[in-house]
């Protein structure tokens, strides 16, 4: 015998799935899980507002993280939670509006991300080993840092991030620099 429960309204379901106990294990995930949700929305009725659905899409950085996701399998979203979540907000526009800016600010993101990468390159090819190595240079230009209220825009956080990057010198960077950025990330 299999139990199921029929739901014929589309919006009930998302209320069920968002209160569901078994929620995704990781990251990716449930950042996949919040886009697919939001698809099936924008499907359903171009009027409805991410705001709307907050409490189901629990985090607003898992719609942008989700965009990312669907294109690359292996990006290392949980490097850069510590900074959407303090700047990537629900939009209060309708979904088709909304998904566009979402898609520029995953552009935004894989901007910054692609300035990371290289820098995470040189340090492991200079013996850096650490399993947070990336989190260690994200961190190390994060614009926030421990700041509990944040008065900069997405864009403002992202793009102070590029210019950071883009002046760091790898050879410079030391094991106390990413132990101390390492430790100002997990207060």
């Amino acid at each position: 015998m299999i139990s199921a429960i029929v739901v014929p309204d589309p919006r009930v379901a998302y209320q069920i799935l968002a209160l569901n106990t078994e929620k995704a294990h990781n990251l990716k995930e449930k950042a996949l899980e919040v886009i697919r949700m939001y698809r099936g929305l924008l499907s359903e009725d171009g009027s409805i507002r991410e705001t709307d659905f907050a409490f189901h899409f629990e985090e607003a950085y898992y719609i942008t993280l989700g965009l990312i996701y669907e294109r690359r399998e292996r990006f290392s979203g949980s490097a850069y939670v510590p900074i959407l979540r303090k700047v990537d907000t629900f939009l209060s526009e309708p979904l088709p509006v909304a998904l566009k800016e979402r898609e520029r600010r995953a552009e935004l993101l894989e901007s910054v991300d692609a300035l990371v990468e290289p820098i995470v390159h040189s340090l492991r090819e200079r013996g850096f080993n650490h399993p947070f190595l990336k989190q260690a240079v994200v961190s190390k230009v994060n614009p926030i840092k421990r700041k509990r209220i944040v008065d900069i825009s997405y864009d403002e956080a992202l793009n102070r991030m590029k210019r950071a990057l883009e002046k760091l010198d790898p050879s410079t960077i030391t094991p106390e620099d990413l132990a101390a950025a390492i430790a100002e990330e997990a207060f």
